[in-house]
């Protein structure tokens, strides 16, 4: 297997900077972060779910210092308009022409915080800009920067004042993620380094924007074999057959898990996707977009254990690579 030239000869320790530079901030969470990047290279989006107060704002701002894009923070509540996130065009008296001027949405690294706490026409306003990567405004498009990042956080869909987000919404969400509570001594941690300084205030970019895009190029030109791909769909056409789900994942959840595979090879420091690469990521890609009957919500099932036993039924593809490969 012959693969291209890289800017980036050795991005295992470039990637291994990063994540530590993270984790100056965010104590003990090294896999949620770790997955957080695979995300991100792959050029998704990501949600983060998960109770008020465990870190998720923190995160997303550490991991855009950390690339060193410029960023912007939604507050989403239940006033706000798609206009307040799209931007809007003004009349300029002086030159008697209308001005567009850009909403939030127009930044490399965009945090939607609290995503669900707007209503669902606000929503809609983000559904162009995730999939599209531009937004339009009275009939006029407007592409977005380079990278396009959309990292949203939501409260547990029972909190009080929350919508539920659209099923199309949800889809474009390439992963989700939660970050759970500290263990006793990470929270100890934690509170030594917040005693008398914020370290996100001190928090260095490691690489720059245009660095980052390149890694995001590299990472898709990763080798997937022809049996992955197959394997990739032959999972994705079982959650749609399967009699627990009403909604199964869809062809843009299988281009997902296949980018979020070459991502994790990539900074993992190699070329080519093995069947352990997309398996460790099926779950954080498509347990958010599958819709269980209302039968199996009610035994108790989930999606994340219906796709632990689907992976089991299902037969791993054995790849050989010779050395050269490598």
């Amino acid at each position: 297997m012959q693969s291209k030239a890289r800017i980036f000869d050795q991005p295992q320790p470039l990637v291994e900077r990063m994540i530590m530079n993270v984790e100056k901030v965010i104590v003990g969470k090294r896999e949620t972060i770790e997955k957080a990047f695979v995300a991100m290279l792959s050029g998704g989006h990501l949600l983060l779910e998960d109770v008020p107060g465990v870190g998720k704002t923190m995160l997303v701002r550490a991991l855009a210092r950390t690339i060193g894009c410029e960023f912007k923070r939604i507050q989403c509540t239940p006033d706000l308009l798609p206009s307040d996130v799209t931007g809007v065009s003004v009349y300029n008296a002086k030159s008697g022409e209308f001005e567009f001027r850009p909403g939030p949405l127009m930044t490399p690294i965009v945090l939607a915080d609290e995503c669900n706490r707007t209503s669902p026409k606000t929503q809609a306003a983000f559904l162009e800009a995730m999939e599209e990567k531009r937004v339009t405004i009275d009939g006029i498009g407007y592409e977005l920067p380079k990278p396009f990042l959309l990292l949203a956080t939501q409260n547990p869909a029972d909190y009080e004042g929350t919508y539920a987000l659209p099923e199309a919404q949800m889809d474009r969400f390439l992963m989700r993620l939660t970050i759970g509570y500290p263990t006793m001594e990470q929270e100890i941690q934690m509170l030594d380094r917040l005693q008398d300084r914020q370290p996100l205030e001190y928090l260095k970019p490691v690489i720059v924007q245009d660095e980052f895009v390149e890694l995001q190029r590299e990472a898709a030109r990763v080798h997937v074999d022809e049996t992955l791909k197959e394997f990739i769909v032959r999972a994705a056409l079982t959650t749609r057959q399967h009699p627990d789900l009403y909604l199964g994942v869809s062809p843009r959840a299988s281009y997902a898990l296949m980018r979020a595979a070459q991502s994790s090879a990539y900074m993992r420091g190699r070329t080519f996707v093995v069947p352990d690469d997309i398996k460790d990521y099926v779950l954080p890609v498509w347990a958010h977009r599958l819709m269980l009957t209302s039968e199996a919500r009610m035994t108790g099932k989930s999606a994340e254990a219906i796709l632990i036993g689907l992976l089991s039924s299902l037969q791993t593809p054995v790849l050989r690579y010779s050395s050269s490969s490598k």
